[in-house]
């Protein structure tokens, strides 16, 4: 483990950017986390989170995917992918690390994605471990401990120091660049602080929140529940919560005829909009409730069923803040886990 003390920070970011893109969480214009390229005087935030998480960094919200020209009737598909560079995101919370777990067996699985996999290849996470947990924060919920966040690197941001673990070999060489500007040191100032911030969880509102009622097998148990109704009566199809969660996956594939060939795009799409996957024949689900109960069902029993039980949904919490009529996942698992509250 090494350290760096605060005050030097700006001059690790820098070193860190002579070798690749740098972002991290800086505060925007309306005072909410965004996740920003470093320049000289970019201040690290002290959100908890950024607005949206760092899945668009892998798999973005609107990207161009090739280009066809047709001559007769011959047609030419060209590449149009820019090279791949080098980057690493900096600050990402031990929620939004787990997203990845999800994400990669969506999109490294056989046919594997190879957009996805391109930037996951040169793309290095540094997580931040959370030292000021949220009353919306439930990871816990879901094995994740925020005070030891995974990635290539882990990072435990103290009063005056920040502390560097490296986790894997893209981590170890990145501590290798940034060795003139650090110190190794001991973990205790860090385990000192694990300490707290697990204390703080264990008093947060939702710490006693649990998955024992979901999971892979409950889908005739959970399906036709009269609560689905009534959960999802207020829901106004916005997707809101699709666009904030760092777990979410859904895409359309467009073509867009330029008048020079056609650019065939892939962008984020939800389940809780009445046009997902609507074809010829309509739409399979065409009320309301059955989009609603579908994302749910889908974090909370089909995708552990089909994971070894990996549920997808992270407890970050965004869906909590962001939802204009404060329905999200966690009343789902409490009304059907049988909570009152």
């Amino acid at each position: 483990m090494r350290k760096c003390s605060l005050d030097s920070l700006n001059s690790v970011f820098a070193k860190i950017a002579e070798a690749m893109a740098l972002y991290l969480p800086v505060d925007g214009s309306d005072g909410r986390a965004v996740f920003s390229k470093w320049e000289d005087g970019s201040v690290l935030s002290n959100a908890l989170n950024t607005v949206r998480s760092p899945k668009d960094f892998f798999f973005p919200q609107s990207e161009d995917l090739m280009r066809f020209k047709t001559e007769g009737k011959n047609i030419e598909i060209i590449d149009i992918r820019p090279e791949s560079e080098d980057f690493a995101v900096f600050g990402v919370r031990a929620c939004d690390v787990k997203s990845f777990d999800i994400l990669d067996r969506v999109f490294l699985t056989e046919p594997c994605d190879s957009y996805y996999a391109s930037r996951r290849e040169h793309g290095v996470i540094i997580s931040l471990a959370c030292t000021r947990p949220s009353e919306t924060c439930f990871c816990q919920a879901f094995g994740i401990d925020p005070s030891t966040p995974a990635g290539d690197i882990s990072c435990f941001k103290t009063d005056n120091e920040m502390y560097w673990q490296a986790n894997t070999e893209k981590g170890e060489a990145l501590l290798k660049a940034i060795e003139s500007l650090t110190e190794e040191c001991t973990d205790e100032a860090v385990n000192e602080q694990k300490e707290k911030i697990r204390a703080i969880m264990k008093k947060l509102p939702l710490a006693s929140l649990t998955t024992n009622s979901f999971g892979g097998g409950k889908t005739t148990e959970l399906f036709d529940r009269p609560e689905w109704a009534e959960l999802s009566e207020a829901c106004l199809g916005c997707g809101t919560c699709t666009f904030v969660c760092p777990t979410c996956q859904c895409y359309d594939i467009k073509d867009f005829n330029t008048g020079n060939g056609v650019i065939r795009y892939r962008c984020w799409d939800s389940c809780m909009y009445s046009e997902f996957t609507r074809m010829a024949h309509g739409n399979n689900r065409i009320s309301q409730k059955e989009r609603f109960r579908q994302r749910f069902m889908h974090k909370l029993v089909y995708y552990p069923e089909n994971n070894d039980g990996l549920f997808s949904c992270v407890g970050c919490g965004r869906c909590l803040s962001r939802c204009p009529i404060s329905m999200n996942i966690v009343k789902v698992m409490k009304k059907l886990g049988g909570e009152s509250k």
